[in-house]
């Protein structure tokens, strides 16, 4: 699970825009870009543009 404090600093990386946290799921979304962001093991996310799968 991530921390409150994180997820008030996390932006976008490509527009910086506020995403969504799907705690279920393990990902951040990000409704402007239409990008979702994977976390990994650790609950570190990866905030890779190249790696976020596009919806």
């Amino acid at each position: 699970m991530l921390s409150k404090e994180l997820l008030e600093i996390l932006a976008c990386p490509k527009c910086k825009g506020d995403l969504l946290y799907e705690k279920q799921k393990k990902r951040l979304t990000c409704r402007k870009c239409r990008l979702r962001y994977g976390i990994l093991k650790g609950d570190i996310p990866n905030m890779l543009i190249d790696e976020a799968e596009k919806f």
